[in-house]
């Protein structure tokens, strides 16, 4: 049953943060750490420890294999693009927010349980656990972030959203330690910690669930209740046309998510093919070096955004950013030069993300229709991976080498921030 939401339960906040907990050991497990060297090495063909042959065929058609895995991630960010706004209507009518998100989170976890099967004589198999492990993580954020404007007043959702990423941070963290220990002390095979996943996800996640109720139901009905959410992203654009300071914003993540997003998730398949001497334990210890400092990273932008704004701190974010895409273009061939490219991506990573989500909830007009509100936000963020995946890929695919791919994304980052600079000052911006 839908109940009203108290803003300010310390005991809600606090659930609410532990889906970060819970689910953040997919983007570290999975897209980041050790399911892209498992990928990466069931995919090739090693003499010696070289690489003779990268490529796999799927569908008749022969992929580079890294070229393959950027496609089908593009492909669950379409499919979470086409459906978000089909569910978030319903979701806001009916009061069942909470119902589709655990929908999306076992969904997600049990497709990452399902990669301990993966292969490359099941090769299509395997690719669809990838692409539905990304739809149930993905999908979920819609309704789990739709939230933050309903428990959290907005002089507190940089605060809110910053300990959210910070705790997934150092979760995700804590399990993947646990996991290095089990494969390098105990000789465990890889494929046993996509379990780990499933089921630290699902466990942590209770936390939330018990907690978080289920949102607000409409009082009136509404026919064709299915379609309300496409209606709903058109009334949201209506308001947007309307909303200058959100409408640049939008457009400005728009296009800075197609590079930070695709750094998530092709740094280490990126460090595996063009990093010389970077051993597999090198990498992941430079992936926790990334999340520990993203944990710092997102309270030092949250504090930045207090003394001088949220759209001058992500503007700084930006021009990081394009300096480590610049650095690791011309320069980053060592893993010495990796782990201190590493460490800036942590550093701007955190940062990036936890203020994306709390600057758009505090530019939002008042409305009780916050999860249409955050499916417009997240189709905009997927539409723009989307892009960004393709473009990765496809370069990839027509120069033989990642690193000219890396040129696309510093083009995103310029654009979006200059996009960020149009944007006008407004009471929310300014607070």
């Amino acid at each position: 049953m839908a109940t009203e939401i108290k803003k300010g339960d310390k005991k809600i906040i606090n659930a609410w943060t532990f889906y970060d907990w819970a689910n953040s050991s997919y983007p570290l497990v999975i897209t980041t750490a050790i399911f892209p060297i498992f990928y990466e090495n069931v995919t090739s063909t090693k003499v010696d420890g070289k690489v003779i042959d990268d490529t796999v065929i799927m569908f008749g058609i022969k992929f580079i294999n890294t070229e393959l895995y950027s496609y089908v991630v593009a492909l669950s960010f379409i499919i979470v693009s086409i459906t978000s706004p089909l569910l978030s209507g319903i979701a806001d009518y009916s009061g069942n927010k909470k119902r589709f998100m655990q929908f999306f989170c076992y969904l997600g976890a049990l497709s990452c349980a399902s990669l301990f099967f993966f292969s490359k004589d099941n090769l299509m198999l395997g690719m669809l656990s990838i692409l539905l492990a990304s739809v149930g993580f993905w999908g979920s954020l819609v309704f789990y972030n739709a939230f933050l404007p309903e428990i959290a007043e907005p002089e507190d959702h940089d605060k809110v959203s910053a300990k959210g990423f910070a705790r997934g941070y150092f979760g995700s963290a804590i399990l993947l330690i646990l996991n290095l220990i089990l494969i390098k002390g105990f000789h465990m095979p890889a494929k046993y910690s996509f379990l780990t996943v499933a089921i630290w996800w699902i466990g942590f996640a209770q936390i939330a669930f018990v907690r978080l109720p289920n949102g607000t139901k409409k009082q009136h009905e509404h026919k064709n209740i299915i379609f309300k959410g496409f209606k709903e992203l058109v009334k949201v654009w209506q308001q947007l046309k309307h909303i200058k300071a959100l409408k640049r914003y939008l457009i400005s993540f728009f296009i800075y998510s197609m590079g930070v997003q695709t750094v998530m998730l092709m740094a280490v398949l990126f460090a595996t093919k063009e990093i010389k001497n970077l051993e597999p334990t090198d990498l992941i210890i430079s992936i926790l070096l990334i999340q520990f400092l993203a944990i710092a990273g997102s309270y030092l932008f949250s504090y930045f955004s207090t003394k001088i704004g949220n759209i001058k701190a992500i503007g700084i974010n930006l021009i990081i950013w394009i300096g480590v895409c610049i650095g690791t273009y011309k320069f980053v061939y060592t893993p010495n030069q990796f782990y201190i490219i590493a460490a800036l991506v942590g550093l701007v990573m955190g940062g990036v993300q936890s203020l994306s989500r709390s600057t758009y909830s505090k530019l939002l007009p008042e409305t009780e229709d916050t999860t249409s509100f955050f499916s417009f936000f997240d189709v905009c963020e997927k539409i723009g991976i989307v892009i960004g995946m393709l473009s990765f890929g496809y370069i990839e695919g027509i120069t033989g080498g990642m690193r000219n791919s890396v040129l696309a994304l510093i083009v995103f980052f310029i654009a979006g921030f200059f996009v960020l600079l149009t944007i006008p000052k407004t009471k929310a911006i300014k607070d």
